[in-house]
């Protein structure tokens, strides 16, 4: 799996391509804070999004961050990925 450097990067962009490993990236940009900024939300969208696009470890890694989660935060996330998944 490819790693990229975080700064200065279009994530809306590469989220664009779908790719499931991409997809996965971002979550890690978002709950390691890579990008500036820890966004549990942001993440656990990202690793959802992975994960139905059939990556296990971001399933995996959806599960460890839910465990730091409320329940608001999680049903945020979960909105957020069923919009991003309807328009892409």
């Amino acid at each position: 799996m490819a790693r990229f450097d975080s700064a200065g990067a279009d994530f809306q962009d590469m989220a664009a391509t779908g790719s499931a490993e991409i997809l996965f990236e971002l979550g890690l940009v978002y709950s390691t804070g890579r990008n500036g900024v820890t966004d549990v939300v942001a993440a656990h969208k990202w690793f959802n999004i992975a994960a139905y696009r059939g990556l296990a470890e971001a399933k995996a890694r959806r599960e460890e961050l839910a465990v730091e989660m409320t329940r608001e935060e999680i049903a945020a996330a979960q909105r957020a990925a069923r919009e991003w998944l309807t328009t892409h």
